[in-house]
């Protein structure tokens, strides 16, 4: 069997949410992959968790403990720690949120060695972060910290439509302030290399308008002619395909429509509504979603990331009914970016 895929980490998030059951679900879809070697995948996180995930499934395939200091299978398990206490299911439990932050470092660990080229995580519940003395606000802050990187860029991407954020978890009043020269320069240079790693050799990128008509010429603000368009003209004279500031009304259909290979949104709902619009799966009979696609990458770290673009979903841990999609995309996004690292590295 070639070995040749690089090794990728799955970490399995708040064990008592939905995580080990998506988790057993990809692996089941990936088997092929995982035999002609196509794909090699560690899973970090709870065994318990995880067995019972496969024993409520009826599923395979097993998930062999990795052996230190030999080469790792196609497909193994890694326990993130010992066990102090039972692993509830569908309920916020400090022993959970210990497990989703051991997890994650444990995978920041390898990575980091080199012995994993990619770390994909399920989602975890911050309040069970936190009830085990982990004070981050998720999984973004808490890579910063095992890292040291000082700051990151959010790429969400499901097929064609890959959006960088320029600002994500802070309040619509503070983006104008925080929509500055420097942190757009960042989130467009990051946001290209990424949609390099992932195979176009030279990203067309638009910027979206932080105003209604990109402010149509200072009538509803100054921010799109005083920092995007300086920002834009600098890019261009160095070499980049950059456009901007396009309106945010329409920048969107223009991505999907094969105009543009990524956007650049100034805040969080701007670029996550439209994404989010494409990946849900809805069921005509009932109004409700039953699947969601969509990955959540985590640019200016010096791991690649990948994520689910979900949470825990509690409610239905444990019934057989999460889907994995999500997930099998974010595993496709990760392999896809530590290629085209490789590649670049020579």
């Amino acid at each position: 069997m070639t070995r040749s895929a690089p090794c990728l980490a799955v970490t399995m998030g708040d064990p008592a949410g939905v995580g080990p059951e998506i988790i057993v679900k990809a692996c089941v879809r990936l088997q092929p992959r995982l035999r002609d070697g196509a794909l090699r995948l560690l899973v970090i996180g709870h065994r318990a968790a995880l067995e019972r995930a496969r024993r409520n499934l009826g599923a395979e395939p097993a998930f062999p403990d990795a052996a230190a200091g030999a080469d790792l299978p196609a497909l193994a398990f890694l326990a993130a720690g010992e066990a102090r206490e039972p692993m509830p299911v569908g309920e916020i439990a400090a022993e959970a949120g210990r497990f989703a932050y051991l997890a994650v470092a444990r995978a920041v660990a390898l990575a980091q060695a080199g012995t994993v080229a990619a770390i994909v995580t399920a989602p975890l519940n911050k309040a069970a972060l936190n009830l085990a003395g982990y004070h981050y606000a998720g999984h973004t802050d808490m890579l910063a910290a095992l890292t040291g990187a000082k700051s990151s860029v959010m790429l969400l991407a499901h097929g064609n439509m890959r959006v960088g954020h320029v600002t994500t978890h802070v309040a619509l009043a503070d983006v104008p302030r925080l929509v500055t020269p420097e942190r757009l320069r960042r989130t467009i240079d990051l946001t290209a290399a990424a949609v390099r790693d992932l195979g176009i050799a030279r990203p067309r990128l638009a910027v979206a308008a932080l105003n209604p008509h990109a402010g149509e010429g200072g009538l509803f603000g100054r921010q799109d002619d005083e920092v995007t368009a300086p920002v834009v003209a600098a890019c261009r004279a160095e070499g980049m395909d950059v456009t901007g500031p396009v309106p945010g009304d329409t920048v969107f259909v223009k991505l999907r429509g094969g105009q543009f290979d990524a956007v650049v949104a100034m805040y969080h709902d701007q670029g996550h509504i439209p994404v989010k619009l494409l990946g849900f799966d809805i069921d005509p009979a009932t109004g409700t979603w039953r699947a969601l696609s969509g990955v959540n990458i985590t640019l200016g770290l010096p791991v690649i990331r990948t994520s689910v673009d979900h949470g825990t979903a509690f409610d239905i841990a444990g019934t057989g009914a999460a889907n994995e999609d999500s997930l099998i995309e974010a595993i496709d996004v990760a392999l896809a970016l530590a290629q085209g690292r490789a590649r670049a590295a020579g």
